[in-house]
């Protein structure tokens, strides 16, 4: 049937468009029962049929359109009247195009349990987002050989963990040793002939015995 927005008094309508223009409406109806009747309701839908019901005590109400086969709520019986930005987002509304954003300022303050606290990340296997513990971030970062270990989220200081240094040659001149001061407890680094120096070996409390 070809669309045509008014009609005049008059007008002659051929059963074809009349059937057209009844399969358009949307008929009203207090519940499933009634659309149903065998004398008042839709006794023969045709797909993409439409119908309201008003739900007088069925649970069923709403807006409802004929696949082929059944009745089906639409989603137009949304009952949404806002969207709250809850913790971590900004944005919401309750009209219109309504968008959130992630704002991280929203987040209150804590503090840190690093053997169990989380925090989110990016996992780039899979690029989708994750949450990771602090502990486990910290072992990480504590890599082999570089002295450092990690225990339930705080790094120490491990020489143990140091790669084996008995085959090198020492340059007394220009390699690294790391020294803490006793005095005011300031790690520093020196370099092997400064502790070989006796005035050196003094100033760290030790004694030489030479022979």
């Amino acid at each position: 049937m070809a669309y045509k927005p008014n009609y005049a008094t008059g007008d002659l309508i051929d059963v074809t468009i009349w059937q057209e223009l009844v399969n358009r409406a949307i008929y009203i109806f207090a519940d499933a029962t009634a659309r149903d009747n065998a004398s008042t309701g839709i006794t023969s839908p045709t797909e993409g049929q439409f119908c309201y019901l008003l739900d007088t005590g069925s649970g069923s109400g709403g807006l409802q359109y004929y696949d082929g086969s059944a009745w089906t709520n639409t989603s137009l019986t949304a009952d949404i009247t806002g969207v709250t930005a809850g913790d971590g987002l900004s944005g919401g509304g309750t009209s219109g195009d309504v968008t959130v954003a992630l704002d991280l300022n929203e987040l209150t303050g804590a503090t840190v349990d690093v053997a169990n606290d989380s925090v989110p990340i990016v996992d780039a296997t899979d690029n989708s987002s994750k949450k990771e513990t602090v502990a486990d971030l910290v072992s990480g970062i504590a890599s082999t050989n570089k002295g450092l270990t990690a225990s339930s989220g705080t790094l120490a200081v491990d020489p143990s963990n140091l790669a084996d240094g008995s085959g090198i040659t020492v340059d007394t001149a220009n390699d690294l040793l790391m020294l803490e001061d006793a005095t005011d407890g300031t790690v520093y680094k020196v370099k092997p002939n400064q502790i070989v120096d006796t005035a050196s070996f003094a100033d760290i409390g030790l004694v030489i015995a030479l022979g």
